[in-house]
This record gives C-alpha cells, structure tokens and sequence, in this order.
C-alpha cells in the first residue's frame, strides 16, 4: 500500500450470488402486489377480498395479533393469516444505548440465518437501518459484516418486516419520546442491497406504495446503498423510485480501493463515480458518497484533494455530498479511526473545493450498531 509499510490486506474472495440449494422462507403479503396478494388467496381456495383487510391490518394498523383481526371470520382466520401473514423472523435479543433511542434487534429467520436491524430514534425522525442479506459477499475488510462472508439473500418480506416491526414499537410507544412513526430506511445492514436486488426493488416498491398496499412512506426517505455493483446502479436509476443512492467509497484511487473494497477490481473508481453521477442526472437526487475514515489508511490530506477533483470533474452542480464515517472499531481489528484533526483537515480540503461534507453522528457504538459492527452474533 503506497501510504503504509503493513503488508497487504487478505480479504476474502467477492461473492456475487447466494449459496444454492437454500430454501425460501414461506411466501408473504409483503412479498407481493395487492394483484398478487388476491390470486394467493383464491388459489387457496380463499376470498381474494380478503387480501385487502389483511394488508390494511399489517401495514396500517401494524397489528401482529390475529385475534386483533376481528373483521376476518373467525372460523377462517387462522387460515387467512397463514397464507399471506406467516412468521418470519423472531427477535432473540434487542440491545438499547442512547438512553433507549438506539435499539438494535437481533433477528434469527425461518432456517436459523441471523441477522440485525438498528433502530435510531432522533427529535425530528426516526431512522431504522435494515439488512438485505444474511452475511455479505463483498469481503471489505475494515467491516465485520463482510468478513463473516455471504450465508444467503433475505427475502422481500424479510425486509420489510424489519420496518414495520420498527414501525410497531414506535406506534405503541416502546421508544423513550412517546408514540412516533418510521420517516427513514436506510440499506446499510448486513448485506449488499444491490447484491439482493429484486427482492430489494420489491422491499422498496412495499415500503412506499400507498397505504394499505404498502407502508405509504416517501421515496426520500428511503436510502439504497451499494459498494459499487455498476450494472445495478443503472439499472436503479432506472426503477422510477427517487431514493437517495449511497456509494461507499472509501477511497478516491484504484490502487488503494482496490484492497479496501475488492469491488473494485471489477469496477474502477472512474467507472464507479460515473455510474452515481449518472444516477443523480437521471433522478435529480443528491448522491451521497460514504467515506470510512481510517488512520493513515485513507485519511491523507492529498486523498481529501484527490476525492474532491474526482467529484467535481462531473461539474458542480449540486450532484452530491460526502459523509465522512468515522471508523467504528471491530474486536480484534487493527483498523482504527482517523485522529480528529486529520479528520477536520480532510473536511476543510474538501469544503475549500466546494463539496457539501458532512461527518456522520455514529449512533449504537457501544451496542456494535454502528456502521460496519453488524455481525449477528448469538
């Protein structure tokens, strides 16, 4: 590595596809449109208007009791719930910091895959960070998500079902500020979203369809985030869904990104950027670029100028903004953070070429929440 005498970083072969041979978790009324939804239900010999009620009672009033379901028979309830409302996923241990407002659940699926979601409650939202996959494939070495390597994709409803249980314990008042709904998702779990990408697609397309199709959320306030899988971005920017992109960077040059975040001996950094910027032309939404800070790593004042010449050679026309991540440590890592003034200096070269920068407010450290501490131990 040009800035450091360490050896070279050993990383993990990159995983683009789930293991074979993985069953699939039961079929969900998040899974499927409100189309969908009505044929499952007459196939199995059910009122396909029945579809209607049991969405309004999952995503509308949030319930997960099915002897709160009182407008369904009850000789038919049990199963009406079954074919479009089956268990998913049970929470095995929910850890609080920040006084109660940070809570990260620890989910065990329907064949034992284990995987986290993190709940940020702020004065004026609340944010929940979901997973896409159990594991990741993309072997960055700095997170401890990707060293545990890929175990398979989470379905659609799988992720869902991490908002609107959020969601559940926001509405019944479970999280210190009184009784308050989700106003952000953000695709920063375990997993790369982009990775998972129709059943991604399809959490997006529930998460903000209308009311009771869907949760009724707004496309703003849903954050897709991707290492860097290219074809995907385009293929994003595509959809029609104005959600924010978040590219993870971390590093402005070939040489350096190509240890830190393997992706990109497939994809360059030129290849990478112009895929985001492409997307925000298209979308007219900011892109944000995500950049660990790691000391001594990539933290150098020449890298903050070389990151910022490689976002304005797009032109500035407000296309983007960086979030500076300051590096949350990993047992047994010897990656650290950068020093607070390298930190500053990185955010003043940056700013003195006009690019919006912010540092992120890193929430759920000491509960292994933050970025890059998800591993889903039991």
């Amino acid at each position: 590595m040009s800035d450091s005498t360490q050896q070279p970083i050993k990383t993990l072969p990159l995983v683009f596809d789930e293991p074979r041979g993985r069953k699939k978790p039961p079929p969900h009324l998040a899974d499927l449109d409100e189309a969908g939804r009505k044929a499952r239900l007459e196939e199995m010999g059910l009122p396909g208007f029945r579809a209607k009620q049991l969405s309004t009672h999952y995503f509308s009033r949030l319930v997960d009791d099915p002897a709160e379901m009182t407008d369904l028979p009850a000789g038919q309830r049990d199963e009406l719930v079954s074919a479009l409302l089956p268990h998913l996923m049970t929470p095995l241990r929910t850890m609080e910091a920040d006084r109660g407002t940070t809570r990260k659940t620890l989910w065990k699926l329907f064949d034992g895959a284990l995987v986290e979601s993190v709940l940020m409650r702020y004065p004026d939202r609340a944010t929940i960070c979901v997973s896409s996959q159990a594991g990741c494939g993309m072997a960055c070495p700095f997170c401890a998500t990707g060293m545990g390597g890929l175990q398979r994709n989470m379905s659609t409803a799988e992720i869902v079902e991490q908002v609107v249980a959020g969601a559940r314990s926001l509405a019944r008042g479970e999280v210190p500020g009184g009784p308050g709904r989700v106003s952000n998702v953000v695709f920063m779990g375990m997993g790369e979203p982009l990775a998972n990408y129709k059943a991604v697609i399809g959490a997006v397309r529930r998460l903000t369809d209308a009311s009771p199709a869907g949760l009724g959320m707004s496309a703003r306030g849903v954050t897709v985030s991707t290492v860097g899988l290219v074809p995907r971005i385009n293929q994003l920017a595509d959809e029609g869904i104005p959600v924010t992109l978040a590219l993870s960077l971390h590093a402005p040059d070939d040489e350096l990104r190509n240890e830190l975040v393997p992706i990109n001996t497939r994809f360059s950094v030129a290849e990478t950027v112009e895929a985001a910027w492409n997307y925000a032309a298209k979308t007219k939404r900011r892109v944000s670029i995500e950049y660990a800070m790691m000391r001594g790593i990539n933290d150098q004042a020449h890298r903050a100028d070389l990151l910022g010449d490689v976002l304005n050679s797009y032109g500035d026309w407000g296309w983007v903004h960086v979030n500076l991540i300051p590096l949350n440590p990993i047992e047994g890592s010897k990656w650290t953070a950068s020093d607070p003034a390298d930190e500053r200096e990185f955010v003043r070269r940056l700013e003195a070429k006009g690019i919006p920068t912010t540092v992120r407010d890193t929430r759920g450290r000491e509960i292994d929440g933050a970025c890059g501490q998800l591993a889903a131990k039991e």
